[in-house]
C-alpha cells in the first residue's frame, strides 16, 4: 500500500455513533457524577494555591488523575521546587500503567491505529478503567472503542466543569463534606470492581487488595503502592488459581 493510501485511511475504522452515545448515557447514569463530585476538591485546592480557575480546569483535562492533581496543587501551595513537583506527579501516575495495559488490548481492532490507542490511554483513570473492565468484554470489538470514548469524554467533560465549580465554591462547604466527596471515586471503584468479578480468583484478588492496601500505603507509598499491590495481590490470586486448576 502506498504512503498516500495509508494517509487516506481514517484513524478509526467502523466508528459507531450509536455505541458512542450508549457510552455517554452509561456515564451519565452514575459514573461521571461520582468522579465529578469527588474532584471538586481539586478546584478548591487550586484556588488556595493561588492559581486561576482556568488552570484548575486545565489540570483535569491534561492530568486526569485526582491524586496527581492534588499532589500538584498541594506541592505548589507548599512552595515545593517545580522539578520536584514534576517528578512526584510522574511517580503518582505509575499506578495507571496496569490499568492501561488491561484496557488497551480490548480496544484494539484489526486496523486500529497507534495514535488512537495513545489518545485513548490518556483517558484511562480509575473510574473509566473500572467501567471499561466491567462493560467492554461483553461488547463486540467494533463497538468497544466508540463506547469507551463515550464514557471517557463524558466523565472528563463533566469533571472539568465540577473542578471549576469547586474552585468557586471554596469556603462554602464544610470540611467533612469536602473530604467525603473525595471518597466517592474510590468507593465507586471498589464497588464496580466487585460487580465485575467473574470467578473465585477475582474475589480472591479483591480480598488480597483490601487486606494488603493499608500495608502498601504505609510502607511503600510514593505512587508505587498500587503497582506493587497489583503485582503482589493480583499475582498471588492468579498463582492460587493456577495451583487449584493444576490440582483439580
Amino acid at each position: 500500500m502506498s504512503a498516500d493510501a495509508q494517509r487516506a485511511e481514517p484513524l478509526i475504522d467502523d466508528w459507531s455513533w450509536p455505541w458512542f452515545f450508549a457510552g455517554v448515557r452509561r456515564a451519565l447514569a452514575g459514573p461521571a457524577f461520582y468522579v465529578a463530585i469527588s474532584l471538586m476538591g481539586v478546584g478548591s485546592l487550586a484556588r488556595a494555591a493561588g492559581f486561576p480557575v482556568g488552570v484548575a480546569a486545565l489540570s483535569t483535562l491534561l492530568v486526569w488523575a485526582g491524586p496527581g492533581q492534588l499532589l500538584f496543587f498541594g506541592a505548589s501551595l507548599a512552595k515545593t521546587a517545580p522539578p520536584a513537583i514534576a517528578f512526584a506527579v510522574s511517580l503518582s501516575s505509575v499506578r495507571l500503567l496496569p490499568m492501561c495495559l488491561s484496557v488497551l488490548p480490548m480496544l484494539r481492532g484489526r486496523r486500529t491505529r497507534l495514535p488512537v490507542l495513545l489518545f485513548a490511554a490518556h483517558f484511562i483513570a480509575v473510574t473509566v478503567w473500572a467501567e471499561s473492565l466491567r462493560r467492554l468484554p461483553d461488547l463486540e470489538r467494533p463497538a468497544r472503542l466508540p463506547y469507551f470514548f463515550g464514557v471517557a469524554l463524558t466523565c472528563m467533560g463533566l469533571t472539568t466543569l465540577s473542578t471549576a465549580a469547586g474552585y468557586w465554591m471554596t469556603g462554602t462547604l464544610p470540611k467533612p463534606l469536602s473530604a467525603g466527596m473525595m471518597m466517592l471515586s474510590p468507593i465507586y471503584f471498589l464497588a464496580t470492581t466487585a460487580r465485575a468479578a467473574r470467578s473465585g480468583v477475582d474475589w480472591l484478588a479483591i480480598s488480597f487488595g483490601v487486606l494488603l492496601a493499608p500495608l502498601a500505603i504505609r510502607f511503600i507509598g510514593g505512587g508505587f503502592d498500587l503497582p506493587v499491590l497489583a503485582l503482589v495481590g493480583g499475582g498471588g490470586a492468579w498463582l492460587v488459581g493456577y495451583i487449584a486448576r493444576r490440582a483439580a
